[in-house]
């Protein structure tokens, strides 16, 4: 499968900004300030406010400054599970998340092909085939991968870690199914992602 990111072509259009609930400005704010921009998924989602109140609040918890889970690993699995779901924003704002995080696009450049790249260790590549394979839905895990986990992280981790992947599975099936954009975050190469393996 190709992914190929371009046009606005969003099944769902966005509201002008005064149009959304007042007390959502200051984490529209804070978008803009971060980013650059107001992410379109924030305004998508903000049209139906308690599911956009509930969905901030999950993500700020799996983000979190104090969570476990390295930084990096947390973007790897972000952009892979993008990927493997066709999410052109995702892949975008997750790509550059993930360059910041690591200090170049190598990893990003790889990730698609992690398999046959010797930029991953080997606890990277056990969080990434665990995301595979909660991702892919002809793929299961079994009781030997979980204990390849354990070798790198604990339960607690573990709980957290698949939390990530779910809701990045909700994110990006959710941006992909209505057709959200890129925002240019990051240049990136052409997809030739393998949905079909």
């Amino acid at each position: 499968m190709f992914t190929i990111c371009f046009g606005d072509t969003m099944r769902v259009t966005v509201k002008p900004l005064d149009s959304y609930l007042w007390y959502f400005c200051p984490f529209f704010w804070n978008q803009k300030r971060k980013y650059g921009q107001t992410l379109k998924p924030a305004l998508i989602w903000a049209r139906v406010p308690r599911l956009f109140a509930a969905i901030a609040i999950l993500y700020g918890v799996l983000d979190r400054k104090s969570s476990p889970i390295d930084p990096v690993l947390r973007s790897l699995i972000t952009v892979r599970v993008s990927q493997i779901n066709g999410c052109c924003i995702c892949i975008d704002i997750n790509s550059a998340m993930l360059a910041k995080r690591t200090g170049s696009m190598n990893k990003v450049e790889a990730l698609e092909r992690w398999q046959e790249s010797e930029l991953f260790d080997n606890k990277e590549r056990g969080v990434l085939e665990y995301a595979e394979a909660v991702t892919y839905t002809d793929r299961q895990v079994d009781e030997n991968l979980t204990q390849c986990l354990y070798e790198y992280i604990n339960e607690d981790e573990i709980v957290e870690f698949t939390g990530l992947i779910a809701f990045q599975n909700l994110s990006s099936k959710f941006n992909s199914a209505l057709d959200l954009p890129a925002q240019g975050f990051c240049r990136l190469p052409e997809s030739s992602d393998h949905n079909n393996e």
